[in-house]
């Protein structure tokens, strides 16, 4: 339900204008170096109030709740909190007779027969990556040598990512991206052939990042009109190297020592400034919508680095599978 892993595991909790957002990671590796400023280059990177996002910014501070004495894990359950402190609640209050299109405030309000915090999107807010982004930090330092890098190669259809912006925000509407992620470092071997393949885990752990919609390794769709002669990566020395790397550094679900490479499609902001036509439970009618609150323009600007965090989330899970 909320939780993902196998010895590396990890809990998220929290809701968008509760009390806060965090994560409580059970297998960190006792001694593993843990300091709240270990933290600030990662939650920055996260962090709002740039030119197309979100103008609520919040501190993002961790607090260290159990799991760390003298600056290091200890090896019991690591739990990372992060305060709510900038909330606008009223600001949702329409949402409960007239659900977003797009969101989740009606999927939500039947699964959970109406006791669901709708305030924010609740539990189904972005705002809960502060968690999945400080467990990132905490399997980066598990995973030493290996590099995580994720950016945002393409917003709204164009490569101009700030014409597109610019263009979203003078709109008042929202655009999507596409981004690339690519790990480098990992060893032969990680993986199974088929439930949990490399590609598998990954694909689950980035689906649940809000707004993914799509994902694809190495050639991806393109592999499709490829032949076999184009798309084989032929290996170049006992190593395993290959040179070129279509596959996308996974072949048979397991890691074949070159880059993993993937992409990620990410959906636009379903919450707009222009007005919309959608249903109002209490009348039964459909009407128009007017969305207020505070939205990101294009919400990939922010996410490379929770893609680089479920990455290492992912990867460190592996590799203590097949160290243990």
């Amino acid at each position: 339900m909320n939780s993902f892993g196998r010895i590396f595991r990890v809990h998220i909790f929290g809701e968008s204008h509760g009390v806060g957002a965090g994560i409580t990671i059970d297998g960190c590796p006792p001694g593993t170096p843990m300091n709240e400023a270990d933290f600030e280059p990662d939650m920055g990177r996260r962090r709002a109030g740039k030119k197309g996002t979100t103008p609520r910014v919040e501190a993002d501070l961790p607090e260290f709740m159990s799991g760390v004495f003298n600056n290091c894990s200890t090896g019991a359950p690591l739990t990372i909190f992060f305060k709510n402190s900038n909330t606008r609640s009223g600001d949702y209050a329409n949402l409960v007779a007239q659900p977003r299109p797009g969101h989740a405030d009606y999927t939500g309000r039947i699964k959970y027969n109406g006791f669901n915090d709708y305030r924010g999107g609740g539990h189904f807010s972005a705002r809960l990556t502060t968690g999945i982004v400080a467990a990132g930090v905490v399997a980066k330092k598990v995973l030493e040598g290996v590099t995580f890098e994720a950016k945002l190669i393409e917003a709204g259809g164009s490569t101009d990512i700030d014409a597109a912006i610019d263009k979203a925000v003078a709109d008042h509407n929202s655009i999507g991206g596409i981004i690339e992620c690519t790990i480098k470092g990992i060893p032969v071997g990680l993986g199974e052939p088929f439930w949990d393949s490399a590609e598998s885990l990954l694909s689950h752990a980035m689906f649940a990042i809000p707004a993914v919609k799509g994902i694809e390794f190495g050639a991806g769709f393109q592999a499709a009109r490829m032949t076999g002669m184009e798309h084989n990566d032929p290996i170049i020395d006992d190593k395993g190297t290959t040179s070129t790397n279509y596959a996308g550094g996974i072949v048979g679900g397991i890691t074949n020592g070159n880059d993993i490479v993937f992409r990620l499609a990410i959906k636009p902001t379903s919450s707009i400034a222009k007005p919309q036509q959608t249903m109002n439970f209490e009348t039964g009618k459909v009407e128009e919508l007017v969305i207020k609150g505070r939205h990101d323009a294009c919400v990939a600007l922010r996410a490379p680095v929770i893609v680089e965090a479920m990455a290492a989330i992912t990867m460190a899970d592996l590799m203590l599978i097949e160290n243990k």
